[in-house]
């Protein structure tokens, strides 16, 4: 499969990718300047044609430059209950998203996405489905430095209440024929509105990339 992005976008992930690699790997310090070089190479490319600091690009992939390079995972809950969807408004951007996030270690799909609902909406939920495997790329969503697979999960509300968080500003449900504005780095109406047909038919087997 083709990637829909800019060549840039996927040459400074792959230098990026490299880069991250040598340093875990490279048996001489003479070895690791040049993958940190490389990486500074990633940071000016992405920088450049996003039209953000250096600085700024830096920060965005400090968190994560040690290790053998992976894709990162990112699960995201949907809650369906009469024809309406729960979304939680983003405190960084303001727009609306499935209650999600990057997975963390330790926790297995199915818990960390039982974990980002309660964390982001204050309901506690039990996941019932992996509905969609996707890989970013291929989505709609805009360009951007990490490569990453999206895991959506249908889920059922157990109990809780209402509450917002530090990343979140509000919780609501939504009619999926009238979504609000979101934030497409996350989440699209494409893949709502998909969710929404796992949803009217359990039986449709998981989508996947």
């Amino acid at each position: 499969m083709t990637s829909p992005e800019p060549d840039w976008v996927v040459w400074a992930r792959r230098l990026r990718a490299i880069a991250q690699t040598g340093l875990e790997f490279a048996p001489s310090e003479y070895d690791r300047e040049r993958y940190r070089e490389i990486l500074s190479i990633a940071e000016d490319i992405f920088a450049r044609h996003a039209r953000v600091e250096h600085a700024q690009v830096r920060d965005f992939f400090a968190y994560d430059v040690t290790g053998y390079a992976t894709p990162q995972i990112d699960v995201r809950g949907a809650i369906f209950e009469d024809e309406r969807v729960l979304l939680v408004r983003e405190r960084l951007d303001g727009r609306w998203t499935l209650p999600g996030g990057y997975a963390d270690v330790n926790r297995s799909p199915r818990e960390a996405v039982e974990r980002e609902i309660f964390e982001e909406s204050g309901y506690q939920a039990r996941a019932v489905k992996l509905a969609m495997l996707y890989d970013k790329r291929f989505h709609g969503h805009p360009p951007s430095p990490r490569h990453t697979y999206k895991l959506f999960f249908l889920c059922q509300r157990t109990g809780g209440e209402s509450r917002t968080s530090y990343e979140t500003t509000e919780v609501r449900f939504f009619p999926v024929d009238s979504l609000p504005e979101l934030s497409i780095h996350r989440i699209t109406a494409a893949q709502i509105e998909r969710l929404y047909q796992h949803h009217l038919h359990p039986e449709l087997p998981t989508d996947f990339d």
